[in-house]
C-alpha cells in the first residue's frame, strides 16, 4: 500500500512538472492557464486517491472465510465429538482456529485457539476435535453451543459457525456428508468439558 502511494504522487508531480515545463516556455496568458493548471492537478489527486481507496477497500474485505462446517447433534459422554470446517483466505493467513463453549448453568470455559499448520492457511478441510473421555454420567444430558471461528492473527475473523450439542447415553454420533471435507486432523479443542456451574480447563494455545 505505501508503494503504491509513493507510486502515484511521483507520476502527480511529474506530470505537474511536464505542465509546468510545457507552459514555461510561453507567457502566461493570465488567469484563464492558471485555472486550467489548478484543473488538472485536482483532477490528478481525485483520481490517486479514488484508486487507492478501490486498493484499500480491496485489502480490507480479504477475511478468512469458513465455507462449509458440520458437526453431530448428539454425542454420547465419553466419546470424541469432531467439527468438521471448510475454510479459506484468499491471502494465505489463517492462523488460528478460535472455539468457545457456551453452557447453561453458568459454568464457564476459557477461549481454545488452535494453530493452523502453514500448509493450511491459505485453504483448509479436516476436524477439530473435542475429548469427552473424561466427561461422567452426570453430564448426560448436558446441552451446549460450540462457537468456532477463524483468524488471521491481524485482527481479521470469519463469521462464527455454531454447533448445538447435546449429550446423551442413547446418542450416536453423526458422520459428515460424503466427499464434502477431507478426514484431516486440525487440532484439539482444548476445553474440558464440566457439569453445569463448574470450571472449564484448557490450554490457551495448542501446535
Amino acid at each position: 500500500m505505501i508503494l503504491l502511494i509513493l507510486t502515484f504522487s511521483k507520476l502527480g508531480l511529474y506530470f505537474s512538472k511536464c505542465l509546468l515545463k510545457k507552459w514555461g516556455r510561453t507567457a502566461w496568458k493570465g488567469e484563464k492557464e492558471m485555472k486550467k493548471l489548478l484543473a488538472v492537478t485536482v483532477a490528478l489527486f481525485l483520481s490517486t486517491g479514488a484508486v487507492l481507496g478501490l486498493f484499500s477497500s480491496a485489502y480490507s474485505s480479504i477475511v478468512p472465510t469458513i465455507i462449509q462446517s458440520f458437526a453431530s447433534k448428539e454425542i454420547r459422554p465419553g466419546d470424541t465429538w469432531k467439527i468438521y470446517l471448510q475454510a479459506s483466505d484468499p491471502s494465505g493467513k489463517m492462523k488460528y482456529i478460535y472455539a468457545e463453549i457456551e453452557q447453561p448453568g453458568g459454568t464457564a470455559y476459557p477461549l481454545s485457539m488452535t494453530r493452523i499448520k502453514p500448509e493450511n492457511r491459505k485453504e483448509l478441510s479436516g476436524y477439530i476435535y473435542l475429548n469427552t473421555v473424561t466427561a461422567e454420567k452426570s453430564l448426560e444430558f448436558t446441552t451446549l453451543k460450540l462457537v468456532v471461528y477463524v483468524g488471521d492473527g491481524t485482527g481479521n475473523f470469519s463469521e462464527p459457525a455454531i454447533f448445538p450439542l447435546e449429550l446423551s447415553l442413547r446418542a450416536t454420533q453423526s458422520s459428515p456428508p460424503a466427499g464434502v471435507f477431507k478426514e484431516n486432523n486440525l487440532g484439539p479443542v482444548m476445553i474440558e468439558l464440566k457439569p453445569p456451574g463448574g470450571d472449564g480447563d484448557s490450554s490457551p494455545i495448542t501446535d
